[in-house]
Protein backbone atom coordinates (compact mmCIF):
# COMPACT_ATOMS: atom_id res chain seq x y z
CA UNK A 1 0.00 0.00 0.00
CA UNK A 2 2.63 2.91 1.06
CA UNK A 3 2.24 5.34 2.71
CA UNK A 4 -0.73 8.45 2.68
CA UNK A 5 1.68 11.48 2.31
CA UNK A 6 -0.89 14.04 1.86
CA UNK A 7 -0.55 14.92 6.11
CA UNK A 8 3.15 15.01 5.41
CA UNK A 9 2.47 17.23 2.30
CA UNK A 10 0.34 19.99 4.17
CA UNK A 11 2.96 20.05 6.82
CA UNK A 12 5.86 21.15 4.49
CA UNK A 13 3.58 23.61 2.36
CA UNK A 14 2.26 25.28 5.50
CA UNK A 15 5.91 25.65 6.83
CA UNK A 16 9.18 27.56 5.93
CA UNK A 17 11.82 26.77 8.14
CA UNK A 18 12.97 22.87 8.49
CA UNK A 19 15.72 21.03 10.29
CA UNK A 20 16.99 17.34 9.10
CA UNK A 21 18.17 15.03 11.32
CA UNK A 22 19.75 11.17 11.06
CA UNK A 23 21.17 9.52 13.28
CA UNK A 24 24.28 8.88 15.15
CA UNK A 25 27.72 7.77 12.87
CA UNK A 26 24.97 8.60 9.75
CA UNK A 27 25.63 5.33 6.67
CA UNK A 28 24.32 6.03 3.23
CA UNK A 29 20.82 5.77 3.72
CA UNK A 30 20.88 8.16 6.02
CA UNK A 31 22.45 11.07 4.35
CA UNK A 32 21.75 10.33 0.92
CA UNK A 33 17.68 11.23 2.49
CA UNK A 34 18.85 13.77 4.18
CA UNK A 35 20.44 15.35 1.11
CA UNK A 36 17.71 13.91 -1.08
CA UNK A 37 14.95 15.55 0.94
CA UNK A 38 16.77 18.73 1.31
CA UNK A 39 17.20 19.67 -1.89
CA UNK A 40 13.54 18.73 -2.89
CA UNK A 41 12.56 20.87 -0.53
CA UNK A 42 14.79 23.65 -1.08
CA UNK A 43 13.57 23.92 -4.70
CA UNK A 44 10.49 24.80 -3.35
CA UNK A 45 11.89 27.86 -1.64
CA UNK A 46 12.23 26.38 2.30
CA UNK A 47 15.10 27.51 4.34
CA UNK A 48 16.57 23.84 5.13
CA UNK A 49 19.32 22.84 7.54
CA UNK A 50 20.63 19.21 8.28
CA UNK A 51 22.16 18.97 11.68
CA UNK A 52 22.87 15.64 12.67
CA UNK A 53 24.84 14.39 15.97
CA UNK A 54 27.65 13.00 13.82
CA UNK A 55 30.10 14.39 11.22
CA UNK A 56 29.61 12.31 7.82
CA UNK A 57 31.93 10.04 7.13
CA UNK A 58 35.02 10.35 4.45
CA UNK A 59 33.79 7.39 2.13
CA UNK A 60 30.38 9.62 1.95
CA UNK A 61 31.93 13.15 1.56
CA UNK A 62 31.43 13.12 -2.06
CA UNK A 63 27.56 12.94 -1.95
CA UNK A 64 27.77 16.51 0.21
CA UNK A 65 30.17 18.63 -1.88
CA UNK A 66 28.86 22.48 -0.60
CA UNK A 67 29.02 20.87 3.16
CA UNK A 68 25.08 21.01 4.09
CA UNK A 69 25.52 18.60 6.40
CA UNK A 70 26.57 19.94 9.78
CA UNK A 71 27.54 18.28 13.06
CA UNK A 72 25.84 19.47 16.22
CA UNK A 73 28.28 21.56 17.95
CA UNK A 74 30.77 22.17 15.74
CA UNK A 75 29.56 25.30 14.30
CA UNK A 76 26.08 24.97 15.08
CA UNK A 77 24.22 24.89 18.28
CA UNK A 78 21.33 23.89 19.99
CA UNK A 79 20.00 27.31 19.51
CA UNK A 80 20.42 27.01 16.09
CA UNK A 81 18.59 24.03 15.49
CA UNK A 82 15.76 24.90 17.09
CA UNK A 83 14.42 27.94 15.24
CA UNK A 84 12.73 25.36 13.08
CA UNK A 85 8.68 25.13 12.33
CA UNK A 86 9.42 21.61 11.20
CA UNK A 87 11.75 19.15 12.76
CA UNK A 88 12.59 15.68 10.28
CA UNK A 89 14.12 12.84 11.27
CA UNK A 90 14.99 10.20 8.95
CA UNK A 91 16.18 6.55 9.21
CA UNK A 92 15.43 6.39 12.69
CA UNK A 93 12.94 5.78 14.73
CA UNK A 94 15.52 5.43 18.72
CA UNK A 95 16.13 7.72 20.99
CA UNK A 96 19.35 6.75 21.68
CA UNK A 97 20.30 7.32 17.94
CA UNK A 98 19.62 10.61 17.92
CA UNK A 99 22.74 11.07 20.57
CA UNK A 100 23.29 14.75 21.20
CA UNK A 101 20.54 15.68 18.98
CA UNK A 102 17.66 14.17 21.19
CA UNK A 103 17.59 17.06 23.59
CA UNK A 104 16.53 19.52 20.57
CA UNK A 105 14.05 17.27 19.46
CA UNK A 106 12.49 16.71 22.81
CA UNK A 107 12.59 20.84 23.60
CA UNK A 108 11.78 22.17 19.57
CA UNK A 109 8.40 23.83 19.49
CA UNK A 110 8.81 22.67 16.15
CA UNK A 111 6.25 19.95 14.03
CA UNK A 112 8.10 16.58 14.99
CA UNK A 113 8.55 14.51 11.91
CA UNK A 114 9.66 10.71 11.12
CA UNK A 115 10.41 9.05 8.14
CA UNK A 116 11.78 5.44 8.54
CA UNK A 117 11.65 2.11 7.42
CA UNK A 118 13.27 0.18 10.70
CA UNK A 119 11.50 -2.45 12.36
CA UNK A 120 12.70 -0.87 16.08
CA UNK A 121 10.65 2.00 17.32
CA UNK A 122 10.58 4.05 19.81
CA UNK A 123 7.84 6.44 20.60
CA UNK A 124 9.26 9.53 19.42
CA UNK A 125 5.97 11.79 19.62
CA UNK A 126 6.32 12.63 16.26
CA UNK A 127 4.45 12.26 13.22
CA UNK A 128 5.44 9.29 12.10
CA UNK A 129 5.48 8.12 8.27
CA UNK A 130 7.05 4.17 8.68
CA UNK A 131 7.06 1.76 6.09
CA UNK A 132 9.12 -1.47 7.36
CA UNK A 133 8.66 -3.39 3.91
CA UNK A 134 11.08 -0.21 2.17
CA UNK A 135 14.64 -1.28 1.67
CA UNK A 136 15.64 1.88 2.66
CA UNK A 137 14.51 5.54 3.66
CA UNK A 138 16.05 6.48 0.29
CA UNK A 139 12.68 4.87 -1.60
CA UNK A 140 10.54 6.55 0.65
CA UNK A 141 12.05 9.85 0.24
CA UNK A 142 12.00 9.25 -3.73
CA UNK A 143 8.53 8.39 -2.93
CA UNK A 144 7.50 11.94 -0.61
CA UNK A 145 9.47 13.71 -3.44
CA UNK A 146 7.50 12.52 -6.61
CA UNK A 147 3.80 12.91 -3.94
CA UNK A 148 5.52 16.98 -3.50
CA UNK A 149 5.85 17.10 -7.68
CA UNK A 150 9.57 17.79 -7.31
CA UNK A 151 11.79 16.44 -10.35
CA UNK A 152 14.89 15.59 -8.50
CA UNK A 153 18.24 17.11 -10.00
CA UNK A 154 21.00 15.41 -10.05
CA UNK A 155 22.68 15.55 -7.27
CA UNK A 156 19.58 14.90 -5.56
CA UNK A 157 19.15 11.50 -7.29
CA UNK A 158 22.78 10.63 -6.83
CA UNK A 159 22.13 10.99 -3.21
CA UNK A 160 19.24 8.71 -2.90
CA UNK A 161 20.38 6.48 -5.49
CA UNK A 162 23.65 6.09 -2.94
CA UNK A 163 20.77 5.50 0.20
CA UNK A 164 18.66 2.69 -1.66
CA UNK A 165 22.34 0.93 -2.65
CA UNK A 166 24.24 1.05 0.27
CA UNK A 167 20.97 -0.12 2.26
CA UNK A 168 20.72 -3.38 -0.05
CA UNK A 169 24.19 -4.06 -0.18
CA UNK A 170 24.24 -2.90 -3.96
CA UNK A 171 20.68 -4.80 -4.55
CA UNK A 172 22.34 -8.53 -3.42
CA UNK A 173 20.32 -8.31 0.25
CA UNK A 174 16.84 -9.68 0.45
CA UNK A 175 15.37 -6.48 1.28
CA UNK A 176 15.77 -5.81 -2.47
CA UNK A 177 12.37 -5.79 -4.35
CA UNK A 178 10.63 -4.66 -7.88
CA UNK A 179 9.84 -1.89 -5.79
CA UNK A 180 13.42 -1.04 -4.35
CA UNK A 181 14.87 -1.92 -8.14
CA UNK A 182 12.42 0.67 -10.01
CA UNK A 183 13.25 3.19 -7.67
CA UNK A 184 16.74 2.87 -8.75
CA UNK A 185 15.33 2.97 -12.54
CA UNK A 186 13.46 5.82 -11.68
CA UNK A 187 16.67 7.77 -10.28
CA UNK A 188 18.96 6.59 -12.98
CA UNK A 189 16.38 8.34 -15.47
CA UNK A 190 17.14 11.11 -13.98
CA UNK A 191 20.56 11.23 -14.71
CA UNK A 192 22.35 8.62 -11.88
CA UNK A 193 25.53 6.75 -13.17
CA UNK A 194 25.64 3.72 -10.98
CA UNK A 195 29.37 3.06 -12.55
CA UNK A 196 30.09 6.14 -10.65
CA UNK A 197 28.40 5.87 -7.69
CA UNK A 198 29.62 2.41 -6.79
CA UNK A 199 33.40 4.15 -8.18
CA UNK A 200 32.91 6.59 -5.27
CA UNK A 201 31.62 4.45 -2.97
CA UNK A 202 33.43 1.15 -2.88
CA UNK A 203 37.05 1.45 -4.94
CA UNK A 204 38.54 4.64 -3.47
CA UNK A 205 39.88 3.11 -0.42
CA UNK A 206 42.93 4.31 1.19
CA UNK A 207 45.85 1.84 2.32
CA UNK A 208 44.70 2.18 6.35
CA UNK A 209 41.43 1.16 5.40
CA UNK A 210 42.78 -1.88 3.50
CA UNK A 211 45.53 -2.79 6.14
CA UNK A 212 42.73 -2.34 8.80
CA UNK A 213 40.28 -5.37 6.68
CA UNK A 214 43.16 -7.41 6.47
CA UNK A 215 43.81 -7.53 10.56
CA UNK A 216 40.18 -7.47 11.12
CA UNK A 217 39.17 -9.93 8.76
CA UNK A 218 42.40 -12.46 10.00
CA UNK A 219 40.43 -12.60 13.43
CA UNK A 220 37.25 -14.13 11.85
CA UNK A 221 35.86 -16.89 14.26
CA UNK A 222 33.06 -19.35 13.69
CA UNK A 223 31.15 -20.52 16.88
CA UNK A 224 28.31 -23.21 17.47
CA UNK A 225 28.78 -25.68 14.78
CA UNK A 226 30.21 -22.42 12.52
CA UNK A 227 26.52 -21.19 12.70
CA UNK A 228 27.95 -17.85 13.86
CA UNK A 229 30.81 -15.79 12.33
CA UNK A 230 32.58 -13.43 14.26
CA UNK A 231 35.06 -10.62 14.77
CA UNK A 232 36.39 -7.44 16.27
CA UNK A 233 38.20 -4.02 16.13
CA UNK A 234 39.70 -2.48 19.08
CA UNK A 235 41.08 1.24 19.84
CA UNK A 236 44.25 0.47 19.43
CA UNK A 237 43.69 -1.06 15.38
CA UNK A 238 42.38 2.52 14.75
CA UNK A 239 45.54 4.27 16.38
CA UNK A 240 48.28 1.51 14.82
CA UNK A 241 47.08 2.15 11.18
CA UNK A 242 45.57 5.37 11.22
CA UNK A 243 42.27 3.98 10.36
CA UNK A 244 39.05 5.78 10.99
CA UNK A 245 35.76 3.87 12.68
CA UNK A 246 33.80 4.39 9.24
CA UNK A 247 36.46 2.19 7.48
CA UNK A 248 34.85 -1.33 9.24
CA UNK A 249 31.89 -0.43 7.24
CA UNK A 250 30.37 -3.68 5.24
CA UNK A 251 33.38 -5.88 7.11
CA UNK A 252 30.19 -7.88 9.33
CA UNK A 253 28.66 -8.38 5.95
CA UNK A 254 32.18 -10.03 4.29
CA UNK A 255 31.60 -12.34 7.76
CA UNK A 256 28.58 -13.81 6.56
CA UNK A 257 29.77 -14.86 3.63
CA UNK A 258 31.36 -17.80 5.96
CA UNK A 259 29.97 -20.78 3.99
CA UNK A 260 27.91 -22.33 7.11
CA UNK A 261 27.39 -19.24 8.72
CA UNK A 262 23.84 -17.92 9.72
CA UNK A 263 24.44 -15.09 11.73
CA UNK A 264 27.46 -12.55 11.80
CA UNK A 265 28.67 -9.89 13.85
CA UNK A 266 31.39 -7.18 14.63
CA UNK A 267 32.18 -5.51 17.84
CA UNK A 268 33.79 -2.24 17.42
CA UNK A 269 35.55 -0.61 20.69
CA UNK A 270 34.48 3.25 20.93
CA UNK A 271 36.67 5.73 22.42
CA UNK A 272 34.15 6.19 24.60
CA UNK A 273 35.39 2.58 25.92
CA UNK A 274 30.97 1.41 24.67
CA UNK A 275 31.21 -1.21 22.70
CA UNK A 276 29.19 -0.90 19.21
CA UNK A 277 27.76 -4.61 17.82
CA UNK A 278 26.57 -4.55 14.72
CA UNK A 279 24.45 -7.90 13.61
CA UNK A 280 23.67 -9.50 10.57
CA UNK A 281 21.54 -12.67 9.83
CA UNK A 282 20.59 -15.05 6.55
CA UNK A 283 18.43 -17.35 8.92
CA UNK A 284 14.94 -17.36 10.79
CA UNK A 285 16.90 -15.75 13.04
CA UNK A 286 15.49 -11.84 14.57
CA UNK A 287 18.85 -9.96 15.13
CA UNK A 288 16.26 -7.13 15.25
CA UNK A 289 14.81 -8.87 18.67
CA UNK A 290 18.72 -9.38 19.63
CA UNK A 291 20.17 -6.23 19.36
CA UNK A 292 16.62 -4.74 21.19
CA UNK A 293 18.29 -6.79 24.30
CA UNK A 294 20.78 -4.47 24.49
CA UNK A 295 19.15 -1.37 23.66
CA UNK A 296 19.80 -1.25 19.99
CA UNK A 297 17.35 -2.30 16.98
CA UNK A 298 16.88 -2.45 13.28
CA UNK A 299 15.83 -4.85 11.18
CA UNK A 300 15.57 -8.31 10.97
CA UNK A 301 18.20 -9.11 9.35
CA UNK A 302 20.47 -6.26 10.26
CA UNK A 303 20.76 -4.78 13.74
CA UNK A 304 22.59 -2.95 16.01
CA UNK A 305 23.49 -2.06 19.49
CA UNK A 306 26.20 -0.09 21.72
CA UNK A 307 27.23 -1.60 25.11
CA UNK A 308 28.87 -0.55 27.81
CA UNK A 309 32.23 -1.64 28.42
CA UNK A 310 34.86 -2.93 28.77
CA UNK A 311 35.41 -4.73 25.35
CA UNK A 312 35.73 -8.22 27.54
CA UNK A 313 32.59 -8.49 28.84
CA UNK A 314 30.44 -7.07 26.10
CA UNK A 315 31.64 -10.00 24.34
CA UNK A 316 31.36 -12.02 26.36
CA UNK A 317 27.66 -10.94 26.94
CA UNK A 318 26.75 -10.99 23.37
CA UNK A 319 27.93 -14.30 22.35
CA UNK A 320 26.23 -15.91 25.62
CA UNK A 321 22.58 -14.62 24.41
CA UNK A 322 23.81 -15.40 20.49
CA UNK A 323 24.69 -18.81 21.15
CA UNK A 324 21.24 -19.16 23.08
CA UNK A 325 19.29 -18.25 19.92
CA UNK A 326 21.20 -20.09 17.53
CA UNK A 327 21.30 -23.27 19.25
CA UNK A 328 17.41 -23.20 18.76
CA UNK A 329 17.69 -22.53 15.32
CA UNK A 330 17.34 -25.21 12.77
CA UNK A 331 19.81 -23.98 9.53
CA UNK A 332 18.05 -22.18 6.47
Amino acid sequence: MGIDWKPLLDIIHGAQRFVITSHVRPDGDALGSELGLAGALQSLGKDVRIINPSATPNHLMFLDPQQQVRKLGDGVTAANALEADVHIIVDTSAWQQLDCVRTVFEKTAAIKVVIDHHQSSDDLGAHEFKDVAAAATGVLVLELIEALGVQPTVDQAIALFTAIATDTGWFRFPNTDARTLDAARRLVVDGVQPAVVYRELYERSTLSRLKLHGRVLSRVAVDFDGRLAHTFVLQKDFEELQAHPSDTEDLVNDCLTVNGAQCAIILVEQKSGQVKISFRSRSGLDVAKIAEQFGGGGHRQASGAMLPGPFASARERVLKVLGDELTGESPA
